[in-house]
Parts: structure tokens; sequence; C-alpha cells
């Protein structure tokens, strides 16, 4: 099975479309990548979303006005983007893959988000052409948001109640470097090593920040909860701490803020 058909098979299965609404840590992760959004977005401006899933994103941006593009791989996803969008004449879905945009110019967008892809691609090769072609359609000076995940998170969150030796030998070699795979299907990075991945591109690095920070991990337990009083109070702390590099590492989803050189 290659890397699109494992994506499909994936979310064929997987409500994506309830994800960032079903419990705190996904409202968290909208609350901040919407933060980071309109801390660069200009008022009015042009948005791509590259892997926008069933449309979470693109669809609250539309709202607000902004022309948006929104691409997908997955089939199911994409026809739920569609859905959801319908009579949006500010939105435009496509399908397509992250690491071929050719259908799209250059120097297009202020904003081009990347949310979704790099969770599954493998190896640099993919992982650079997803980024080079992110950066390409952006306008000169505008903004490239990308999400990707932390391995030591991934280690703690899916695998430190159970499996603790299947999730070492998954995400780690022998010599304790990050492994990426396919058969991982959602693949994590150490934060240098992801930052190292923009070393030669035309971009100026602005922030890494948290998305979730440790509330995947607190879900896990049976006895969570947080009442929606606490989850502002909660939020808010997050926002104002969620760039101290000590505590990155403990936030499955993650955020690296760039702008594109003029």
């Amino acid at each position: 099975m290659d890397r699109k058909e494992m994506i499909n098979d994936f979310y064929t299965g997987y409500n994506e479309d309830i994800r960032l609404f079903k419990n705190r840590r996904g409202q968290l992760e909208m609350l901040t990548t919407m933060h980071y959004i309109h801390k660069v977005l200009p008022e009015p401006g042009a948005v791509l979303e590259i892997g926008a899933g069933t449309g979470r994103y693109s669809i609250a941006l539309a709202k607000e006005g902004y022309q948006v593009s929104a691409v997908e791989l997955a089939e199911q996803n994409f026809e739920l983007l569609r859905k959801n969008s319908e009579g949006m004449d500010n939105l435009q879905a496509i399908r397509g893959d992250a690491v071929d945009l050719r259908f799209l110019p250059d120097d297009r967008y202020d904003l081009t988000l990347l949310l979704g892809p790099m969770y599954h691609l493998y190896n640099k090769e993919d992982q650079l052409a997803a980024l080079r072609e992110a950066i390409r359609v952006t306008k000169p000076g505008g903004y490239i948001l990308t999400a990707f995940l932390s391995v030591y998170a991934i280690l703690t969150d899916n695998y430190l109640r159970g499996n603790l030796l299947e999730g070492l030998r998954e995400n780690f070699t022998e010599e304790w470097q990050v492994r990426h795979f396919q058969e991982q299907l959602f693949t994590g990075f150490e934060i240098p090593e992801f930052e190292a991945l923009f070393r030669d591109l035309p971009v100026t690095q602005l922030a890494v920040a948290a998305a979730n920070g440790v509330l995947e991990l607190a879900e896990g337990r049976a006895d969570f909860q947080m009442s929606d009083a606490e989850f502002e109070a909660f939020a808010e702390y997050h926002l104002h701490f969620c760039e101290r590099r000590e505590i990155l590492g403990s936030s499955s989803h993650l955020l690296h803020l760039c702008q594109k050189n003029r």
C-alpha cells in the first residue's frame, strides 16, 4: 500500500470532522492555531490550506471574509470539505497532494497553512517537497504555518500506558535516532530536526509553539475533567507560555511559523 492509499484507508474509517471539537485538546489546538493565524494574516487576504481535512479552518476563515483555497488528499475528507463549504463563493475546494501543487501559481497567498501533511510524510525528500511547494505559492513577505508532531509526545501519549517497548522501537533506532517510516502512519519529529528542514529555504523562522500542550496525555485519565471556566483559564495560560522551549516536547501537536523572504 503506497502513502496515498494508506492515508485514504485511515481517514475512511476516522471521523476527522469532529476532531477539533469533541474534546479539550482538540478545542485548544484550534484556538491556538487560530491565534497564530490572526497574528499574521492581513485583512483582506488570500489563504491556502494544504491538508484541509473537512475544512474546519478553511471554513472559519472564509466566514471571516477571506478568499480561501483548500487542498485535501483523502477522499472522504475531501467530500466532507465540499459538502461543508457548499454555497461559500469565497472557498475553493481542490483535491491534491502537498508534495505537488503545480496546479497553483507562484506567489499567490498571504498565508499558507500546512496543518496535516507533515504527519504523513516519511522521507526527507517528500518533507522538503511539501515545504518548498508551500513556500512557492506564498507571496514574498507572506507567512507559512506548519503543524508537526512531537516524537516525545507520541511516545508518552500513545505508548506510556501500554506497549512501551513497541513505541520505543517504532520511534527510535537502537542509537536513539528518530525514525520515520510509512507504517507508523503518524510520524513525529524532534524540534531541532524539524527546524533544520527550513535551514536552506527562503524563509525566516518566527515561532515554534505547542498547539495543545499536555491535554492529550491528561485526557487519557478516566478522572480528567475541565469545566468551561477552567478551560478558559488554561487556554489563557497556554497562549502565554506555549512558545517556551521547555514545554514544547510535551505537546503532541506543534506549530512552526515562518515568513517568506522578500
